[in-house]
């Protein structure tokens, strides 16, 4: 009897070693993702975020380089590595910096700014690195994929053990910004987005058998949240294009982290991802500044130095280096998504002055920069206002204008939503509130009126946003015509400025949240994605194994318990 009940125990132990394995016997990973974006060429370290010498090249690449040469680790571009006119370094140099990015960067989205000097060009910027560029509804004159990875859309890498599958898409709007002469091939078209990357999500998934999915560029915010919601299956999406800085995150209703760097190199999104025996359990990530004390590559350096100073001792670029006035007071951009900053009011108060209309708008995306405050130079401006763009006035109805105005809040926390002059207005719900509009364009002091819908205004804004930009210009059609100005909006800034230096501006509750809304947040839009998750992220995944098993703690006692009495009946037994 003894005998059965220790061929028992032993039979017990052996169940317990199966269903309850050892916490050496699972496999536990982790590796690091890195992504940049919308770097647009800003070589130099500049001001920023009230802070001077931040970012730069030469420092992005200092910290960079490390994860480069760690095995778990992947580095990638978001795209929008160059940019037409300002600043004027890829006027010049064109794609200097992408080799230097060769053993650094393991994969580069293609961007909207990517092929601005043509396809030529982008095809002897292309020859220069041995990353990937990646884009995979982007389509060559015979409607084929024009970025292929060994006769894929997509990148799967090998790392620390798992398949990481990552793509990149172009964005929407695409089609509408990049002209035919600054494509990436001549004839070059853009497929459809959502379509296409469902298809690569499935194929990653079912036939290459990838650990996680991770998606490097190139759309906007919220056509990101929407294709998270819509493509079960992306573990990650690194932001781009709306130039937004936006924390580490889990997408509402779906599975999929997010995080955005916000531009030129200010910020570096850094994500990490853990697995337990090859699926993923947990991330976590953040946002790492490049300021001012992070140290420079010294090899950067040099190269930037020189290159900067053949850059301005050119006739051709020598009067960007010139000063044009001077600010009291930093003209900063700090929260144009949202509401109203300083700069966007002195630049549209100026352009509504300039138009004589009744109030004046332009989408946040137009004020790429602050402007420090001292001396201003040429290339200050640029930075500033990258981007040439001509003062429209349409006469609009007050019920079109309540719609326009609807339509920027709608959009806020994006760099869609409007800056404004000569309207007073409350944030309310998604909806513009309490809207009050100047009297009268040339007296600003006989001050403000509650909107009439009947009511015809003279509204002032780019021509980007009235004829270009996609919700924007599909209201602007519903005015009673416009008339071009010829006033081009950095000129005018420019004039004003040599004007009237030192210049200043100040916040003045032009846009303000309703009172409810500040007591009482409402809920948000499924677009309109909070910093936080909505729940928080466990750090421990719980057991989704399937089957039960008994317990440690009862199977270890029940065992003994069989041991004992069956020494207990043999000695019985013997007696």
């Amino acid at each position: 009897m003894a005998r059965k009940a220790l061929t028992l125990f032993i039979i017990l132990i052996s169940m317990i070693a199966f269903v309850q394995p050892s916490a050496a016997q699972s496999q536990s990973s982790t590796i690091t993702l890195l992504h940049f974006s919308d770097y647009h060429s800003h070589a130099l370290p500049f001001y920023a975020e009230g802070e001077a010498n931040t970012a730069g090249i030469a420092r992005a690449i200092a910290y960079l380089k490390p994860y480069a040469a760690d095995p778990n680790a992947l580095i990638f571009s978001g795209g929008d590595t160059i940019n037409l006119g300002a600043p004027v370094w890829s006027d010049k140099y064109r794609c200097v910096e992408w080799p230097w990015f060769n053993g650094i960067v393991d994969a580069m989205a293609f961007g909207n700014h990517d092929a601005d000097y043509g396809p030529e060009v982008f095809a002897e910027c292309q020859a220069q690195i041995d990353y990937p560029i990646l884009g995979a509804n982007i389509l060559d004159a015979d409607g084929q994929p024009l970025f292929l990875v060994d006769g894929k859309t997509y990148k799967v890498f090998e790392i620390n053990g798992l398949r990481i599958g990552v793509f990149a898409v172009a964005g929407d709007d695409f089609d509408s910004l990049v002209k035919e002469a600054q494509r990436p091939v001549a004839g070059a078209t853009f497929g459809d987005k959502l379509s296409t990357a469902r298809e690569i999500v499935t194929t990653l998934r079912e036939q290459e058998q990838v650990n996680a999915v991770v998606l490097i560029g190139h759309s906007l915010y919220e056509e990101d949240i929407a294709l998270a919601q819509a493509v079960p299956g992306i573990d990650l999406i690194f932001g781009t294009h709306s130039h937004r800085k936006e924390n580490f995150m889990q997408i509402p209703g779906t599975n999929t982290y997010f995080i955005s760097p916000f531009q030129y190199l200010g910020y570096i999104s850094k994500v990490e991802l853990s697995f337990s025996d090859g699926r993923l359990v947990g991330a976590q990530g953040e946002l790492v500044r490049m300021s001012n004390n992070l140290p420079e590559d010294p090899e950067i350096v040099q190269r930037v130095a020189q290159l900067q100073a053949e850059l301005e001792a050119d006739p051709q670029y020598a009067e960007l280096f010139q000063s044009i006035g001077s600010s009291a007071v930093e003209l900063s951009t700090e929260g144009s998504f949202t509401g109203e900053s300083v700069l966007g009011n002195f630049i549209m108060d100026i352009a509504r002055d300039a138009t004589a209309a009744h109030l004046a708008l332009a989408t946040s995306s137009t004020f790429r920069a602050s402007i420090a405050p001292g001396e201003i130079l040429e290339a200050d401006l640029r930075t500033a206002l990258p981007y040439s763009n001509e003062l429209l006035v349409f006469e609009m109805q007050g019920a079109v204008l309540q719609e326009l105005l609807d339509y920027s809040v709608s959009r806020s926390s994006s760099d869609f939503f409007s800056q404004v002059s000569g309207v007073r207005f409350e944030t309310d719900n998604g909806n513009a509130k309490a809207i009050q509009v100047l009297n009268d364009p040339n007296n600003p002091s006989a001050g403000y009126s509650a909107l009439d819908p009947q009511a015809v205004y003279r509204v002032a804004t780019i021509d980007f946003q009235g004829l270009v930009a996609g919700g924007y210009k599909e209201i602007f059609a519903k005015a009673n015509g416009y008339s071009k100005t010829g006033i081009m909006l950095r000129d005018m800034l420019r004039d004003y400025i040599v004007a009237h230096s030192p210049v200043s501006a100040s916040l003045d509750g032009r846009i303000s949240p309703a009172r409810a809304e500040a007591i009482n947040q409402p809920e948000l839009d499924p677009v309109q994605v909070p910093v936080e998750p909505t729940a928080p992220i466990p750090s421990q995944l719980p057991n989704t194994s399937s089957g039960a098993s008994l317990p440690l703690a009862w199977l270890m006692p029940l065992g003994l318990f069989l041991l004992v009495l069956g020494f207990g009946l043999a000695r019985s037994h013997k007696r």
